[in-house]
C-alpha cells in the first residue's frame, strides 16, 4: 500500500468529484439550443476559467487518489463505499463530457415512434430534442445493438421528457455499476487477483465517474453484462446450466454494443476446465457461444428489429481524432506529404490495415489463451480492439480496464492509459484532441513505432534458445 492514508485519499477523491460536478453545473453538456457547428473554446464562454480550473483540479484530485491506492485500499468494502461517495456528486450533475445521452434519447424516441434507428437517423422523426444532438450524428443510423434500442425506447416512453429520460439513463448506469461491483470480485477470485484491487481499479477510475455516470454512457451497461457473464462462466466451469447463463449475459452485452463479441471466444475457452481439447471446447464452450447467439437473436426478434447495427458501426469513422492510433498514423502521413506539397488522405489505408491487424491479433491471442488464462487474454483482446479502432473515445478504455483489473497481475500499463484518457475531454464534451492534432498525431505515431519495435524485439528474444551455464 502507498504511504498516503486511505481516508485522506477517500476525501481527496470526493473533493475532486465535487469539483467535477461544479464544472458540469457551470459548463456541462447542456441541451440548450443547437450545438455550434464551428469549434468554440469553452474558455470563451461565461465562467470559462472557473469551469476549466474546476475540471482540471477535480480530475487531477480524483486521478491522484485513484492512483495512489491502486492496490485497492484496506478492503473490498472500503473500496465500494469510497466509489459510492465519489459517484454521489455526479449523480445529480447535468450531463458531463459528452452529448451522447441526447442521441440515446432521440434514438429511443425514433423507435417509440415506429422508425427503425438502423434505417434512418434521428432527424427523420424528427426527434423533439434534435437540437441537442451533435450535427455529425443526426443523420446516421444507430451503432448500438437491439437491446439498447429497446431500452432507449422504453426509457423515453416512461419518462416522457428529455430531463426525465436523462435521469433514467443515469439510474440505469448506476445499476450497471452495482452489477459490476458484484461481478468483479467473483471474476478476480477466479483469476487469483485481490478483489479489493479489482473493484478499485475498475470502478474507482475517473473515467467511470466522469463518463459512465457523468455522461452517462451505455458502455457501463455493456460492461455489467460482460463482466457478469465472465464471472458466471469462470465460477462454474463445466456446469452446463451456468455456462448457458454466462453465455446469455455475454449475448446481452453484445446486444448493447457489438464490440463485446470479441470476448465470447475467450469465455468459451474459460468454460473448459483442465487441458485444452477440441472435444471439450465444443462440449463446454458450445453452451457459452450458444447462449450468446440465442440472446442476440432473441432480443433482435423480440424487438422487431434487424441486424442493421453493422451499418451504424461504419459511421463511427466519421470522427477524426489522434486518440485512435491508426487514425493518428494516417493524419501524420498526410502532414508529412503536405510538407512536400502533396495532398494524401491516408486514413482509409491506415484504418483498413488496422482492421486486418486486429483480426490477426485476435486470432493469435485466442490461440495463446488455450494454454494460459483465457480471462486475462479476453482483457487483452478488448485492449487491442480499442487501440486499433478508427475512433477511440476516452471511455472506451473502460472496456479492457474492467476485465484486466480483475485478471491481470501487472496493472501499470493499462492504468496509465486510463489516467491519461481522463484528461482528454472538457465538461461540455469538447475533445482536447481537436485542438492538438498537429502535435498529438505525430506523438501518437511515434508511440506506435516504439511499441511495435519493442514487441518485435520481445518476440525475437523469446525465440532465442537459452544458453547453457
Amino acid at each position: 500500500m502507498s504511504g498516503v492514508p486511505p481516508h485522506l485519499a477517500r476525501w481527496t477523491g470526493l473533493a475532486g468529484s465535487m469539483l467535477l460536478a461544479l464544472s458540469a453545473f457551470l459548463g456541462g453538456a447542456f441541451p440548450s439550443g443547437p450545438l455550434r457547428s464551428t469549434p468554440v473554446s469553452i474558455w470563451q464562454g461565461d465562467n470559462g476559467p472557473l469551469i476549466l480550473a474546476a475540471w482540471a483540479v477535480g480530475t487531477g484530485l480524483m486521478a491522484y487518489a485513484w492512483w495512489v491506492l491502486r492496490d485497492g485500499g484496506p478492503s473490498t468494502r472500503w473500496a465500494l463505499v469510497t466509489v459510492g461517495l465519489w459517484l454521489l456528486p455526479l449523480l445529480v450533475a447535468p450531463p458531463f463530457g459528452s452529448r451522447d445521452v441526447y442521441a440515446y434519447a432521440c434514438q429511443g424516441a425514433s423507435f417509440a415512434g415506429g422508425i427503425s434507428p438502423y434505417e434512418q437517423g434521428v432527424s427523420a422523426l424528427p426527434c423533439p430534442w434534435l437540437d441537442s444532438v451533435s450535427y455529425i450524428w443526426r443523420d446516421t443510423p444507430a451503432p448500438y445493438g437491439p437491446l439498447f434500442v429497446l431500452v432507449a425506447g422504453a426509457v423515453v416512453k416512461v419518462a416522457g421528457s428529455l430531463t426525465a429520460s436523462i435521469v433514467l439513463f443515469r439510474a440505469l448506469a448506476l445499476v450497471g455499476v452495482v452489477v459490476s461491483a458484484w461481478a468483479l470480485p467473483v471474476l478476480a477470485r477466479r483469476a487469483g487477483v485481490p478483489a479489493k484491487r479489482a473493484v478499485w481499479l475498475a470502478l474507482g477510475s475517473p473515467l467511470v465517474a466522469a463518463h459512465l455516470i457523468g455522461g452517462p454512457h451505455n458502455d457501463i451497461l455493456m460492461l455489467a453484462a460482460l463482466v457478469g457473464g465472465l464471472a458466471v462462466v469462470a465460477a462454474h466451469p463445466r456446469r452446463r446450466d451456468m455456462l448457458l447463463v454466462g453465455g446469455l449475459l455475454l449475448g446481452l452485452a453484445v446486444a448493447i454494443k457489438v464490440t463485446a463479441v470479441v470476448v465470447v471466444p475467450f469465455a468459451a475457452l474459460a468454460a473448459t476446465a483442465g487441458p485444452y481439447r477440441l472435444r471439450t471446447l465444443i462440449r463446454d464452450g458450445g453452451w457459452v457461444v450458444g447462449g450468446a447467439v440465442a440472446a442476440v437473436v432473441g432480443v433482435t426478434i423480440a424487438g422487431g428489429l434487424d441486424f442493421g447495427w453493422a451499418g451504424g458501426l461504419s459511421q463511427g469513422g466519421a470522427a477524426i481524432a489522434w486518440t485512435s492510433p491508426p487514425t493518428a498514423v494516417g493524419q501524420t502521413v498526410g502532414y508529412i506529404a503536405a510538407l512536400f506539397g502533396a495532398h494524401i488522405d491516408a486514413l482509409p489505408v491506415t484504418r483498413g490495415i488496422a482492421v486486418v491487424v486486429l483480426a490477426g491479433l485476435l486470432v493469435w491471442l485466442w490461440w495463446r489463451a488455450r494454454t494460459r488464462d483465457p480471462l486475462y487474454y479476453a482483457g487483452l483482446a478488448l485492449a487491442v480492439t480499442v487501440a486499433l479502432s478508427p475512433v477511440v473515445h476516452p471511455w472506451y478504455w473502460t472496456w479492457p480496464l474492467f476485465v484486466l483489473a480483475a485478471t491481470a497481475r501487472r496493472t501499470g500499463w493499462f492504468t496509465v492509459i486510463a489516467l491519461v484518457a481522463s484528461f482528454l475531454v472538457l465538461p461540455d464534451g469538447t475533445g482536447l484532441p481537436r485542438f492538438t492534432k498537429t502535435v498529438g498525431a505525430p506523438l501518437m505515431t511515434l508511440l506506435v513505432i516504439v511499441v511495435v519495435v519493442r514487441l518485435v524485439r520481445s518476440a525475437r528474444a523469446a525465440r532465442q534458445p537459452v544458453a547453457a551455464d
